[in-house]
């Protein structure tokens, strides 16, 4: 199933989704759109999810898994989530959504569990596929001062390499509905920005 007025930012950590959403609020403001990212910060499962994340909280690859499908789940059938939104023409833009759990999480515990737990979540009507090579990616985490237990070089390209999977085996679903726009995210963030607007121009007359 394709939510269509429901779009998708994605990309390793680095890529530079969240600048890009910023943006995106900037330009069309909070009227008739819909800005958010997961893991989701005002759920409980994505606040323990942050925990996660930054280190503080270890847990086995599996369990992680779990904990990104549940937090998803709430993200999108949850009061005021994005199905509701969708249905009542509110465009949704989400930093990341289940291609990154078939991409981060195949890298820790495989792939046919994250498929598995993600197979019944509907599909974006668009996915912007942000491509960055792993080095470029950690030079600007590292300027952030702040790094999260995926953001190392090693892992990273594997998460690359899983990313490419992914992206390619849905392009290849002709009857998806999905439109897959990637974009060269080592360009400046005006450029970046120019593709994805004039794609959502296209898509939606804004």
């Amino acid at each position: 199933m394709i939510l269509q007025n429901f779009i998708v930012l994605e990309g390793i950590d680095g890529a530079g989704t969240s600048t890009q959403l910023k943006k995106l609020k900037e330009k069309l403001g909070t009227t008739r759109a819909f800005y958010t990212a997961e893991p989701v910060e005002t759920s409980e499962t994505g606040k323990f999810l942050r925990r996660i994340l930054s280190g503080e909280v270890p847990v086995h690859p599996g369990t992680a898994a779990f904990l990104f499908a549940a937090d998803r789940n709430e993200h999108l059938y949850g009061k005021d989530g994005i199905v509701q939104k969708d249905s009542e023409g509110i465009l949704c833009f989400s930093d990341r959504y289940l291609f990154s759990s078939l991409a981060y999480q195949a890298a820790t515990c495989g792939e046919d569990l994250p498929r598995l737990l993600n197979s019944t979540f509907p599909l974006p009507r668009i996915l912007f596929f942000f491509k960055i090579t792993p080095e470029v990616s950690l030079a600007r985490i590292t300027g952030r001062g702040v790094t999260e237990i995926y953001e190392k070089v090693d892992f990273l390209k594997k998460t690359e390499a899983e990313y490419e999977k992914v992206v390619a085996s849905f392009r290849e679903k002709a009857d998806s509905g999905m439109t897959v726009v990637e974009i060269d995210a080592s360009k400046s963030p005006d450029e970046v920005f120019s593709v994805i607007w004039k794609t959502l121009q296209e898509t939606y007359g804004l």
